[in-house]
């Protein structure tokens, strides 16, 4: 459904929540589902990382995009309001440690917990698939982002480094 279809934008400090009425003529907000992403969702998924200006990777593609799904159903979870997806999170199991990254929330949906419920949703992922140890990969020039875990019960590590090859 769309807004106009529905409801209608309330502006508040700088986000949107989508409000629809109920059959009793009350106003209530709409929470976007939490689901796994599936090959679909590629366009949309590069689309919101754009959108939501995080780093951008050597993987940023389609084709990666689709061989993560295929590879690993379940590793990318989105945040799916009315069939736009407004958050994404990755959540990786190598067998030994989990890993949570390219986490990204819509301009107009931050700050209103979702961020924290694709946190959770990957944490549980995670979890359940054996994972004790856990690792939040984040850009640490990214201030919103860096705010964002620095807010959570998670701890910051500084006393290791992370080198990469490509």
């Amino acid at each position: 459904m769309t807004p106009e279809q529905t409801g209608r934008w309330r502006e508040s400090t700088g986000s949107a929540r989508l409000s629809v009425m109920d059959a009793e003529g009350e106003e209530r907000p709409q929470t976007p589902s939490i689901r796994d992403a599936v090959t679909q969702d590629g366009t949309a998924l590069l689309s919101l990382w754009h959108e939501a200006e995080t780093e951008p990777g050597h993987t940023d593609d389609l084709q990666s995009i689709d061989q993560l799904i295929r590879y690993d159903p379940g590793a990318v979870i989105v945040a799916d309001l009315d069939g736009r997806i407004v958050g994404s999170v990755i959540a990786g199991w190598d067998g030994w440690r989990g890993s949570i990254y390219r986490l990204a929330v819509a301009p107009l949906y931050r700050r209103q917990g979702l961020g924290r419920k694709l946190v959770r949703a990957a944490e549980s992922r995670l979890a359940a698939l054996g994972a004790v140890r856990l690792q939040a990969i984040v850009v640490e020039n990214d201030v919103r982002a860096t705010s964002f875990w620095r807010s959570t019960d998670w701890a910051e590590q500084t006393e290791r480094l992370r080198f990469v090859k490509r």
